[in-house]
């Protein structure tokens, strides 16, 4: 039975591979309406085109004061998705607030600072190469790549452009993972978060008592400067955005694109070869399974009409960017093929458009070439350990990747 296109699409809580159901969207329209979790009412844009769009739309905003549901006291404390709607940093401001947080935070991703991190990243990748062929040689062969590698790659890096301990780092991501998961319980949601903010507050607190130079020095330098530019919860807000998105989407890039060559070997011959690079396979992961499935919350300001659907004011908005990777409307009939050939259709939303676009972006995109290129140079026989099919998925519908993944580092 054809499900009828004003039906509202329940969102699963638990997550899981989100594209067969994108498809099954794409195939009724650009928009579609969701339930989210706790039956909150909600739109979707799969779209690329739509997408596009939206995201840059002048009459879309991200505060939370424009989420009506919210403002009127509808959503209850422990909502999974609460905090992406009211942390304070750049994901959640608009206009100037938005310009100011932005400004402060750009000074640590200049072209040239992240150029200068390129030695310190090849490092890391080295190091972190030798701890995952010993954890595989004291495990029959087999590690995680996730565990070993594409977690603590970025995790460090992030966290030494923040100033962050290392005694931090393994908390930190599995208090992200809380965070960014949907299917996670209201009383565990608010303690995740609470130890989130305390243990970013110890790590403010720290840089405030040794200043370094970190972004975190240089935020809290700036508010004492000037105490209206940045304010402590937008200081505990941006360092909350900045490990999440700084770490689990490029975490989730690098696991994405090694389970992509490692069921096209076709594929990773080429770059072998010479045919494609490096760079290429990063793009056509970051299209074709992108780190970031759904991503909460933007608000029309008013009623809008994107390709033909209303999406009425108030309403909390998902980012489709896992769906309008593979937008057949936008990238071809073979949108579902992964090709690091790709060379028609146009460039992929799955950093963003429009004035929220990632700053991270080059970073990130230096940091999956790195990673790809040392982890194939030096493991070229490199597996799966288990089928695909048996890996088990994300927790959550915002997130896009693996819990684990299994690999046998064959040199």
């Amino acid at each position: 039975m054809t499900t009828p296109p004003n039906t509202p699409h329940r969102m699963d809580p638990a997550g899981g591979c989100p594209h067969a159901d994108n498809a099954a969207l794409l195939a009724r329209g650009a928009v579609a309406p969701v339930v989210l979790p706790g039956d909150v009412p909600g739109m979707a844009v799969l779209g690329h085109d739509a997408l596009r769009e939206f995201l840059a739309h002048p009459d879309v905003a991200k505060g939370a004061e424009h989420f009506t549901a919210l403002r009127e006291g509808r959503i209850a404390d422990g909502w999974p998705l609460k905090t992406f709607a009211t942390v304070r940093g750049m994901t959640t401001a608009d206009g100037d607030d938005h310009r100011r947080l932005r400004s402060l935070v750009s000074k640590a991703f200049t072209a040239r600072r992240v150029a200068d991190l390129r030695p310190r990243i090849e490092t890391v990748t080295e190091e972190l190469l030798d701890g995952l062929g010993r954890a595989a040689a004291e495990h029959g062969g087999v590690a995680d790549l996730r565990r070993h590698f594409a977690m603590p790659l970025p995790m460090g890096v992030i966290c030494e452009l923040l100033g962050v301990d290392a005694r931090h780092h393994e908390r930190l991501h599995h208090l992200s993972n809380q965070v960014v998961a949907t299917d996670i319980g209201p009383e565990e949601a608010l303690a995740a978060n609470r130890e989130l903010v305390d243990v970013l507050g110890t790590v403010a607190d720290t840089r405030a008592q040794h200043p370094g130079d970190d972004l975190t020095s240089a935020l809290i330098a700036a508010r004492e400067e000037d105490g209206d530019r940045l304010g402590a919860h937008e200081l505990i807000g941006t360092l909350l955005l900045m490990i999440v998105a700084g770490h689990e989407t490029t975490l989730n890039l690098i696991t994405n694109a090694v389970r992509a060559l490692c069921a096209h070997r076709d594929q990773l011959d080429l770059v072998r070869a010479g045919g494609a690079t490096w760079a290429d396979v990063v793009e056509e992961t970051l299209r074709w399974d992108s780190p970031v499935s759904y991503f909460p919350f933007r608000y029309p300001t008013r009623d809008l009409t994107l390709d033909g659907t209303v999406i009425p004011k108030g309403t909390p908005v998902l980012a489709g960017y896992s769906a309008a990777g593979r937008d057949p409307a936008a990238h071809g009939p073979d949108a579902g093929r992964f090709d690091i050939t790709r060379a028609s259709g146009p460039r992929h939303l799955s950093l963003g458009h429009g004035a929220h676009y990632c700053l991270g972006a080059p970073l990130a995109r230096m940091e999956g070439a790195i990673a790809l290129e040392r982890l194939f140079t030096r493991f070229p026989g490199l597996d799966l350990s288990v089928p695909e099919a048996e890996l088990a998925r994300h927790a959550s519908f915002v997130g896009n990747s693996v819990r684990e993944l299994p690999v046998r580092p064959v040199p």
